[in-house]
């Protein structure tokens, strides 16, 4: 935290904005290790994981980090595969309960929407829909971000706009599907470290959108139905499937 309070000095920020700054840059280190773990392991994450834990025994009223132990990458990769499939589609928010196919692509208009006005865009050597939990996560983390940076120069307006989005986001979209997530989880694995992460993701984002001012309401998977099925967001849509047939 050197660089934060050489940035605080020259910027003549008081003790109080450093501290928040200093919270906001523990919180973007933590989304940013969850976004990851989310995705199929072509690195081995599973290393950083005592850096991972270091940053959330920093936030104030995180939850506790789970017992997960490092494993080789190939270990990794096998526990994804058995936890997710070769798809991961339990990781796509508008595959949760919407009512039917057209609302699915408003919703994802909605979250580029956010992406859009905040600088953050998708691509690159990971490409994954909007909606991807991985993506949803990373851009908390940009959020977080952008937040320690303004106020460690003394945007105190930009910084707030940044606080509203994180807030807005988590009760529009991450914090309304998050449960649903992890309760689907459940049914494919039960060992370490994909569901303890899993469920500390819940815990971490509920902790999250309460510091924020956000509630969010208690969902059961039971509850609710697959949104429908929609050709445009599935393999079926691909044209190697008719050379398959």
């Amino acid at each position: 935290m050197d660089k934060i309070e050489s940035l605080a000095t020259q910027s003549g920020v008081d003790g109080a904005l450093q501290r928040r700054a200093e919270q906001a840059v523990y919180r973007a280190q933590v989304y940013a290790f969850l976004s990851v773990v989310h995705l199929y392991p072509s690195e081995n994450w599973s290393e950083d994981l005592p850096l991972a834990a270091a940053a959330v025994a920093r936030v104030e009223g995180a939850p506790p980090w789970p017992e997960v132990q490092p494993m080789t990458q190939e270990a990794l990769q096998m526990a994804y595969l058995r936890a997710f499939g070769a798809a991961g589609s339990l990781c796509y928010e508008t595959e949760y309960g919407l009512p039917h196919e057209y609302r699915q692509a408003q919703e994802l208009a909605d979250i580029a929407g956010f992406y859009r006005a905040f600088g953050f865009t998708l691509g690159g050597a990971v490409r994954e829909r909007p909606d991807h939990l991985a993506v949803e996560l990373e851009f908390m983390h940009v959020l977080a971000l952008k937040e320690a940076h303004a106020l460690l120069t003394g945007v105190a307006e930009q910084a707030e706009l940044c606080v509203d989005a994180q807030a807005k986001f988590l009760g529009d979209h991450l914090g309304v599907w998050i449960e649903l997530f992890a309760q689907s989880l459940a049914l494919n694995t039960r060992e370490a470290p994909y569901l303890p992460l899993a469920r500390f993701t819940v815990e971490w984002v509920r902790a999250d959108a309460a510091r924020l001012g956000v509630q969010l309401a208690s969902r059961n998977r039971k509850e609710v139905n697959h949104t429908p099925f929609d050709p445009d967001f599935s393999c079926a849509a691909c044209p190697m499937v008719d050379l398959l047939r």
